[in-house]
């Protein structure tokens, strides 16, 4: 029935905003922008109507989130860089239907999952930045998923967005693309050195194991990248814990995958952080590889319905 039809892992420094602006950072991120106008043109080209986007900027406690609101319109400011992105306007559509029919999937598959199409509740900018560069059109309906998850399991991750691309194969009459908002290494420059870090890696150990990662995924290395990830995130102070690619290598076929990595834009520092562009071929897989739900299967666990 429906296509997945692209995969990407996407930065969405704030400092992309502020290459808009008059000021010292003006054009210092066009690269990363460019990228960002890239990837919207691809999936213009293959027929996209609505991106799903891994955001490790929605921090939740406890399950997975849906945010599928008919329509977001908004006028956003950080409250984690407020003097990065402030009064930021934003406008698109959303797609409640396939935002419960996401939810449903995953809960088939026993990872629990809320979708929210009736609330006040807005994005965040791992989705609202991508979306200025991808969607100033309004032409893509944006679904958010929450990615920044702080107790939850890599595994669960993996399964969450395998299900959702079964979701979409066959449910969903439609075409979709995935993208995992978060960054690779995300150790920020410490208090007071932003500044000096605006455009540089923190440490020579943070920086090499990107570049690691990164031949890895150039390179189709998927079985050995699936079985670091846990260390790579720890070690790596992976945004959001990882759970963006996570749920990006789950849909793509967890550590059976057989693509190779498309960089758009190539790696860069941003405030101590490793950022990049990457697309990730959609290929045929089973499944075969998919971890099993944990959560679900732990001793006492009980659903969100008999907790409420």
């Amino acid at each position: 029935m429906g296509k997945l039809a692209l995969a990407a892992k996407i930065t969405h420094v704030p400092s992309m905003y502020l290459s808009e602006l008059d000021g010292p950072r003006k054009g210092t991120r066009q690269d990363a922008i460019d990228g960002h106008i890239e990837i919207g043109r691809r999936c213009r080209e293959l027929g996209v109507d609505t991106i799903v986007v891994f955001d490790t900027h929605w921090l939740v406690n406890a399950n997975y989130h849906v945010n599928c609101g008919p329509h977001f319109k908004g006028l956003y400011t950080s409250n984690e860089l407020p003097h990065f992105i402030s009064n930021l306007n934003y406008e698109f559509p959303g797609n409640p239907a396939l935002g419960k029919l996401l939810a449903k999937t995953c809960n088939d598959m026993g990872v629990e999952t809320l979708a929210h199409d009736a609330t006040t509740l807005a994005p965040e900018y791992g989705t609202l930045v991508p979306m200025r560069y991808m969607n100033q059109d309004q032409h893509f309906k944006v679904i958010s998923v929450s990615a920044l998850c702080t107790v939850h399991y890599l595994n669960d991750s993996a399964r969450l967005g395998w299900a959702m691309r079964k979701a979409i194969e066959e449910h969903y009459d439609g075409t979709v693309a995935f993208l995992a908002s978060g960054s690779l290494s995300h150790r920020f420059a410490q208090n007071g050195l932003a500044p000096q870090y605006a455009f540089k890696i923190w440490s020579p150990f943070l920086e090499a194991l990107d570049q690691k990662v990164i031949s890895m995924w150039t390179d189709g290395d998927w079985k050995n990248f699936c079985a670091m990830l846990p260390e790579y995130a720890a070690k790596g102070h992976g945004e959001g814990f990882m759970h963006d690619t996570a749920m990006l290598l789950g849909a793509l076929g967890w550590s059976d995958y057989n693509g190779k990595a498309d960089i758009v834009t190539p790696y860069f520092g941003a405030s101590g952080t490793g950022q990049m562009n990457v697309v990730f071929p959609v290929t045929p897989q089973t499944g075969a590889a998919i971890p099993a739900a944990v959560a679900s299967n732990a001793d006492g666990y009980t659903s969100v319905a008999t907790r409420l």
